[in-house]
Protein backbone atom coordinates (compact mmCIF):
# COMPACT_ATOMS: atom_id res chain seq x y z
CA UNK A 1 0.00 0.00 0.00
CA UNK A 2 2.88 2.08 0.80
CA UNK A 3 4.90 1.71 -2.32
CA UNK A 4 1.29 2.40 -4.55
CA UNK A 5 0.89 5.63 -2.53
CA UNK A 6 4.51 6.51 -3.08
CA UNK A 7 4.18 5.37 -7.13
CA UNK A 8 1.13 8.12 -7.25
CA UNK A 9 2.87 10.86 -5.72
CA UNK A 10 6.14 10.76 -7.46
CA UNK A 11 3.98 10.62 -10.84
CA UNK A 12 2.04 13.71 -10.02
CA UNK A 13 5.55 15.73 -9.09
CA UNK A 14 6.59 14.55 -12.03
CA UNK A 15 4.09 15.28 -14.45
CA UNK A 16 3.60 19.00 -12.87
CA UNK A 17 7.04 19.82 -13.46
CA UNK A 18 7.15 18.54 -16.90
CA UNK A 19 3.80 20.44 -17.55
CA UNK A 20 5.08 23.59 -15.89
CA UNK A 21 8.41 23.72 -17.64
CA UNK A 22 6.23 23.33 -21.22
CA UNK A 23 3.95 26.07 -20.02
CA UNK A 24 6.86 28.17 -19.15
CA UNK A 25 8.52 27.96 -22.42
CA UNK A 26 5.68 29.27 -24.05
CA UNK A 27 2.74 31.63 -22.90
CA UNK A 28 -0.47 31.14 -23.14
CA UNK A 29 -1.48 34.37 -25.06
CA UNK A 30 1.14 33.38 -27.81
CA UNK A 31 -1.14 31.17 -29.36
CA UNK A 32 -3.99 31.34 -31.65
CA UNK A 33 -5.77 29.12 -34.01
CA UNK A 34 -3.72 28.14 -37.06
CA UNK A 35 -4.98 27.45 -40.53
CA UNK A 36 -3.41 24.66 -42.43
CA UNK A 37 -1.15 26.87 -44.78
CA UNK A 38 0.13 28.57 -41.62
CA UNK A 39 0.70 25.03 -39.96
CA UNK A 40 2.82 24.44 -43.42
CA UNK A 41 4.58 27.55 -43.54
CA UNK A 42 5.60 27.41 -39.90
CA UNK A 43 6.60 23.75 -40.48
CA UNK A 44 5.20 22.81 -36.66
CA UNK A 45 2.25 20.71 -35.91
CA UNK A 46 1.43 21.34 -32.11
CA UNK A 47 0.11 17.98 -30.89
CA UNK A 48 -1.45 17.63 -27.14
CA UNK A 49 -1.86 13.81 -25.85
CA UNK A 50 -2.27 12.25 -22.41
CA UNK A 51 -0.11 11.11 -19.84
CA UNK A 52 0.22 7.31 -19.67
CA UNK A 53 1.86 4.32 -20.81
CA UNK A 54 -0.64 3.73 -23.45
CA UNK A 55 0.03 7.47 -25.19
CA UNK A 56 2.99 9.16 -24.30
CA UNK A 57 5.14 8.39 -21.30
CA UNK A 58 8.86 8.97 -19.78
CA UNK A 59 10.75 5.51 -18.83
CA UNK A 60 14.39 6.58 -17.99
CA UNK A 61 15.45 9.03 -19.93
CA UNK A 62 13.61 7.22 -23.45
CA UNK A 63 9.42 8.77 -24.55
CA UNK A 64 7.29 5.54 -25.82
CA UNK A 65 3.63 5.36 -26.03
CA UNK A 66 1.03 4.18 -28.94
CA UNK A 67 -0.04 7.65 -29.89
CA UNK A 68 3.47 9.36 -29.49
CA UNK A 69 4.77 6.82 -31.67
CA UNK A 70 2.15 7.72 -34.13
CA UNK A 71 2.85 11.38 -34.06
CA UNK A 72 6.36 10.64 -34.55
CA UNK A 73 5.20 8.48 -38.05
CA UNK A 74 2.80 11.57 -39.34
CA UNK A 75 5.66 14.17 -38.89
CA UNK A 76 7.80 11.70 -41.58
CA UNK A 77 5.26 11.06 -43.47
CA UNK A 78 4.14 15.19 -43.71
CA UNK A 79 7.56 16.44 -43.38
CA UNK A 80 6.36 18.59 -40.23
CA UNK A 81 8.21 18.88 -37.93
CA UNK A 82 6.01 17.56 -34.41
CA UNK A 83 5.63 19.26 -30.95
CA UNK A 84 4.04 17.51 -28.18
CA UNK A 85 3.08 18.24 -25.22
CA UNK A 86 2.09 15.91 -22.41
CA UNK A 87 -1.55 16.57 -20.20
CA UNK A 88 -3.48 14.95 -18.34
CA UNK A 89 -6.88 16.35 -17.70
CA UNK A 90 -8.38 15.96 -20.87
CA UNK A 91 -11.01 19.53 -20.40
CA UNK A 92 -7.33 21.11 -20.53
CA UNK A 93 -6.25 19.61 -23.70
CA UNK A 94 -10.15 20.88 -25.33
CA UNK A 95 -9.48 23.88 -23.81
CA UNK A 96 -5.79 24.09 -25.60
CA UNK A 97 -7.43 23.29 -29.02
CA UNK A 98 -10.28 25.37 -29.24
CA UNK A 99 -7.88 28.60 -28.25
CA UNK A 100 -5.35 27.04 -30.65
CA UNK A 101 -2.41 26.60 -28.23
CA UNK A 102 -2.67 23.12 -30.18
CA UNK A 103 -3.94 21.51 -33.62
CA UNK A 104 -4.22 17.84 -32.47
CA UNK A 105 -5.33 16.30 -29.34
CA UNK A 106 -3.90 12.69 -29.68
CA UNK A 107 -5.39 10.67 -27.49
CA UNK A 108 -7.95 7.89 -28.03
CA UNK A 109 -11.39 9.27 -27.45
CA UNK A 110 -14.51 7.66 -28.32
CA UNK A 111 -16.49 8.95 -31.09
CA UNK A 112 -19.67 9.46 -29.06
CA UNK A 113 -22.69 11.73 -31.01
CA UNK A 114 -22.36 14.37 -28.21
CA UNK A 115 -18.54 14.93 -28.35
CA UNK A 116 -18.68 15.08 -32.30
CA UNK A 117 -20.95 18.21 -31.51
CA UNK A 118 -18.05 19.81 -30.34
CA UNK A 119 -14.92 18.52 -32.55
CA UNK A 120 -13.68 17.26 -35.65
CA UNK A 121 -12.43 13.56 -35.59
CA UNK A 122 -10.58 11.23 -37.39
CA UNK A 123 -10.47 8.06 -39.09
CA UNK A 124 -10.71 5.06 -36.71
CA UNK A 125 -7.40 5.11 -34.71
CA UNK A 126 -8.62 1.56 -33.05
CA UNK A 127 -11.23 0.18 -31.08
CA UNK A 128 -12.02 -0.20 -27.31
CA UNK A 129 -14.55 0.04 -24.60
CA UNK A 130 -14.97 1.28 -21.24
CA UNK A 131 -15.30 -0.93 -18.50
CA UNK A 132 -15.80 -0.83 -14.81
CA UNK A 133 -12.47 -0.77 -12.55
CA UNK A 134 -13.02 -2.02 -8.67
CA UNK A 135 -11.16 -4.13 -6.46
CA UNK A 136 -10.81 -8.29 -7.16
CA UNK A 137 -12.31 -8.26 -2.99
CA UNK A 138 -13.79 -5.10 -2.30
CA UNK A 139 -13.90 -3.72 1.23
CA UNK A 140 -16.71 -3.49 3.74
CA UNK A 141 -20.02 -5.13 2.46
CA UNK A 142 -19.13 -4.23 -1.33
CA UNK A 143 -19.75 -7.04 -3.93
CA UNK A 144 -17.81 -7.35 -6.97
CA UNK A 145 -19.93 -6.33 -9.76
CA UNK A 146 -20.83 -8.03 -13.04
CA UNK A 147 -24.12 -7.11 -13.51
CA UNK A 148 -24.87 -3.01 -14.75
CA UNK A 149 -28.12 -3.90 -12.97
CA UNK A 150 -26.18 -3.55 -9.46
CA UNK A 151 -24.38 -0.16 -10.27
CA UNK A 152 -28.57 1.14 -9.10
CA UNK A 153 -26.93 3.61 -6.63
CA UNK A 154 -23.44 3.33 -7.01
CA UNK A 155 -21.23 6.80 -7.73
CA UNK A 156 -18.47 6.14 -10.80
CA UNK A 157 -15.50 8.22 -10.93
CA UNK A 158 -14.67 9.42 -14.53
CA UNK A 159 -12.08 11.83 -16.06
CA UNK A 160 -13.67 15.73 -16.52
CA UNK A 161 -15.77 16.16 -19.95
CA UNK A 162 -15.32 12.74 -20.63
CA UNK A 163 -17.85 11.35 -23.37
CA UNK A 164 -18.18 8.66 -20.94
CA UNK A 165 -20.71 10.35 -19.17
CA UNK A 166 -23.55 10.03 -21.71
CA UNK A 167 -22.80 6.24 -21.76
CA UNK A 168 -23.63 6.38 -18.03
CA UNK A 169 -26.14 7.87 -18.04
CA UNK A 170 -27.73 6.06 -20.91
CA UNK A 171 -27.31 3.16 -18.92
CA UNK A 172 -28.97 4.69 -15.93
CA UNK A 173 -32.02 5.21 -17.87
CA UNK A 174 -31.89 1.47 -19.32
CA UNK A 175 -31.47 -0.46 -15.50
CA UNK A 176 -34.58 2.33 -14.42
CA UNK A 177 -32.22 3.87 -11.76
CA UNK A 178 -30.21 6.33 -10.67
CA UNK A 179 -26.04 6.53 -11.20
CA UNK A 180 -23.86 8.86 -9.58
CA UNK A 181 -21.13 10.23 -11.41
CA UNK A 182 -18.58 12.06 -10.65
CA UNK A 183 -15.61 14.05 -12.71
CA UNK A 184 -12.19 13.80 -11.72
CA UNK A 185 -10.97 17.28 -12.68
CA UNK A 186 -7.41 17.21 -12.26
CA UNK A 187 -6.29 13.74 -12.72
CA UNK A 188 -6.53 10.99 -15.77
CA UNK A 189 -7.67 7.81 -16.46
CA UNK A 190 -4.14 6.31 -14.98
CA UNK A 191 -4.94 8.10 -11.54
CA UNK A 192 -7.89 7.08 -11.13
CA UNK A 193 -7.26 3.28 -11.16
CA UNK A 194 -4.56 4.03 -9.17
CA UNK A 195 -7.01 5.56 -6.42
CA UNK A 196 -9.53 2.37 -6.70
CA UNK A 197 -6.12 -0.04 -6.21
CA UNK A 198 -5.36 2.27 -2.91
CA UNK A 199 -8.98 1.65 -1.59
CA UNK A 200 -9.71 5.65 -2.37
CA UNK A 201 -12.55 4.84 -4.38
CA UNK A 202 -14.69 2.17 -5.39
CA UNK A 203 -15.62 2.71 -8.98
CA UNK A 204 -13.87 4.46 -12.02
CA UNK A 205 -14.64 3.90 -15.33
CA UNK A 206 -12.03 3.98 -18.33
CA UNK A 207 -10.37 2.72 -21.46
CA UNK A 208 -10.19 -1.24 -21.10
CA UNK A 209 -6.94 -0.92 -22.96
CA UNK A 210 -5.93 1.52 -20.27
CA UNK A 211 -7.08 -1.05 -16.94
CA UNK A 212 -5.50 -3.71 -18.64
CA UNK A 213 -2.33 -2.11 -18.82
CA UNK A 214 -2.85 -0.65 -15.28
CA UNK A 215 -3.77 -4.50 -13.67
CA UNK A 216 0.11 -5.91 -14.90
CA UNK A 217 1.38 -2.65 -12.17
CA UNK A 218 -1.52 -3.03 -9.35
CA UNK A 219 -2.94 -7.02 -9.71
CA UNK A 220 -6.07 -6.21 -7.32
CA UNK A 221 -8.13 -4.40 -9.59
CA UNK A 222 -10.58 -6.15 -12.03
CA UNK A 223 -11.51 -4.40 -15.39
CA UNK A 224 -14.17 -7.52 -16.61
CA UNK A 225 -17.16 -5.47 -16.46
CA UNK A 226 -17.98 -3.91 -19.40
CA UNK A 227 -19.82 -0.42 -19.63
CA UNK A 228 -20.26 0.02 -22.47
CA UNK A 229 -20.26 -1.81 -26.46
CA UNK A 230 -17.11 -1.77 -28.48
CA UNK A 231 -16.70 1.87 -29.83
CA UNK A 232 -14.33 3.51 -32.53
CA UNK A 233 -11.97 5.62 -31.03
CA UNK A 234 -9.84 8.51 -33.05
CA UNK A 235 -7.84 11.91 -32.58
CA UNK A 236 -9.46 14.83 -32.30
CA UNK A 237 -9.46 18.33 -34.17
CA UNK A 238 -10.95 21.65 -34.34
CA UNK A 239 -14.49 21.13 -35.68
CA UNK A 240 -13.96 23.85 -38.51
CA UNK A 241 -10.19 22.22 -39.62
CA UNK A 242 -11.53 20.54 -42.32
CA UNK A 243 -8.43 20.76 -44.70
CA UNK A 244 -5.92 19.56 -41.56
CA UNK A 245 -8.25 17.25 -40.96
CA UNK A 246 -8.54 15.48 -44.25
CA UNK A 247 -5.05 15.58 -45.20
CA UNK A 248 -4.06 14.07 -41.24
CA UNK A 249 -6.94 11.52 -42.21
CA UNK A 250 -4.67 10.69 -45.39
CA UNK A 251 -1.81 10.59 -43.67
CA UNK A 252 -2.83 7.98 -40.79
CA UNK A 253 -4.43 5.99 -43.48
CA UNK A 254 -1.69 5.93 -45.30
CA UNK A 255 0.62 5.01 -42.37
CA UNK A 256 -1.68 2.01 -41.58
CA UNK A 257 -0.80 0.42 -44.45
CA UNK A 258 2.81 0.39 -43.44
CA UNK A 259 4.30 -3.34 -41.68
CA UNK A 260 5.71 -0.48 -39.13
CA UNK A 261 2.61 0.31 -37.97
CA UNK A 262 0.97 -2.98 -37.89
CA UNK A 263 3.85 -4.03 -35.59
CA UNK A 264 3.13 -0.82 -33.42
CA UNK A 265 -0.16 -1.54 -33.11
CA UNK A 266 0.19 -5.17 -31.69
CA UNK A 267 3.13 -4.27 -29.08
CA UNK A 268 0.31 -1.71 -27.46
CA UNK A 269 -3.05 -3.35 -28.51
Amino acid sequence: MKRIKQHIAIYTVLLIVVIGIMIWLRPQSDYSPRTFEEIKTEGVLRIVTDYTPLSYYLQGDSLSGFDYELARMIGRHSGLSIEITPEVNLNKSIEGLKKGQYDIIARQLPVTSEIKEDLAFTVPIQLNKQVLVQLKEPKGNKKLIRNQLDLAGETLYIVSKAPTRLRINNLAREIGDTIYIEEEKTYGAEQLVMMVATGQIDFAVCDKVIAEEMSKDYPQIDCNTDISFTQFQSWALRKNDSTLLDSLNKWILDIQKEDKYKKLYDSYF
